[in-house]
């Protein structure tokens, strides 16, 4: 996805040869999990030619959005508190990440 939100529409090849490169894939296997993601309605595509031609139908913003609301009701059965505790708890913030926690927190106050 993030290779289609930089650069849209790209054809299936292209997308193969930059995922070959990074992961260790073969090119099948690409083709096969574009096709999983329009039948799901992630991508669109157009026939240009011989080629196929993908593109996102959501922004990157909009999917990050849509997954960390799942991921928030399926982990933390939908807490934000729960969640925020967690990760805060687990995980060294620096302290400029704590200066913005607390302004966000502090904005949403009043």
């Amino acid at each position: 996805m993030k290779l289609l939100w930089r650069k849209a529409p790209q054809p299936a090849y292209d997308l193969a040869q930059q995922l070959c490169q990074t992961e260790p894939w073969h090119p099948r296997t690409v083709k096969t999990m574009l096709n999983r993601l329009v039948n799901k309605g992630v991508l669109g595509f157009e026939r240009y030619k011989n080629l196929y031609l993908y593109r996102p139908r959501f922004s990157e913003e909009e999917c990050v959005m849509q997954q960390s609301e799942s991921f928030l009701k399926r982990v933390f059965d939908g807490s934000v508190s729960l969640m925020l505790v967690q990760f805060v708890r687990n995980k060294k913030l620096s302290p400029s990440e704590i200066r913005k926690l607390r302004e966000i927190l502090k904005n949403l106050e009043g």
